[in-house]
């Protein structure tokens, strides 16, 4: 308790000593952890593995059961934002391909946005944070060599004192910008990789739908339309 204690007394001090812009910097710390704990929470609620639902999918597929799978994932929507993205798929299933990519474009712009939310804040305190620090670095300066200029005695203290409380708030901004710039980096990569492989997903599973089931994994020279006689020219007119 005594350890805890003084512990929470040397932040209170550190704090007080910062100067008022350590309550700014108070407020981007609590709303940096904040958002980060949300996303972090909301990420890893919504299961963003796709591959496995792609298997069960492509196996509807193969089947034609198409019910099969819109109830398949209809159940999984609510955790699972690939299977929102696969679900407007199947529901599309029979308009042209076109029209298919279009509306899978649409829902995974919606999704996508939904899981970038608070990104562009994160962004923003990693930005404000060292400068408010810097801020109140210069603030803390200046008020240094006020004392110095008032002062008729000038020591070593004063100026240890002034500097020390200056760079209070440079080494707190810096942090604060630290956490804030890591659980970005962390998030957009997650959902970059999220989004490359439901790109791949849905492209795959287009070609499944959209190619007639006997014709589908045949060679591409066996997909293509034989020449008609009219076609054929007679072998003089080649020379």
């Amino acid at each position: 308790m005594v350890e805890s204690g003084s512990t929470s007394f040397s932040l209170l001090t550190l704090f007080q000593m910062g100067g008022i812009f350590m309550w700014p910097l108070l407020f981007f710390s609590i709303a940096t952890i904040a958002i980060a704990l949300e996303r972090a929470v909301y990420l890893l609620y919504h299961n963003l593995r796709v591959d496995d639902l792609k298997v069960r999918v492509q196996e509807y597929l193969q089947t034609d059961n198409l019910p099969e799978a819109q109830q398949y994932l209809t159940g999984l929507t609510k955790r699972r934002i690939g299977a929102r993205i696969l679900l407007t798929l199947i529901n599309r299933a029979g308009f042209p391909e076109h029209q298919i990519e279009k509306a899978i474009e649409a829902e995974a712009m919606s999704c996508i946005t939904s899981l970038e939310n608070g990104f562009n804040f994160l962004t923003a305190l990693g930005s404000l944070s060292p400068l408010t620090g810097f801020l109140g670095t210069v603030s803390g300066m200046i008020g240094a060599f006020k004392s110095i200029s008032e002062a008729t005695d000038v020591n070593a203290q004063i100026v240890a004192n002034g500097i020390y409380e200056a760079l209070i708030t440079t080494v707190f901004g810096l942090v604060i910008a630290l956490i804030a710039m890591v659980a970005h980096s962390l998030f957009t990569h997650i959902v970059d990789k999220f989004t490359v492989e439901v790109e791949k997903t849905c492209s795959d599973l287009i070609i499944e739908l959209t190619t007639p089931r006997g014709d589908r994994g045949l060679p591409i020279r066996r997909l293509l339309p034989k020449p008609s006689q009219a076609d054929i020219l007679p072998l003089e007119d080649y020379t």
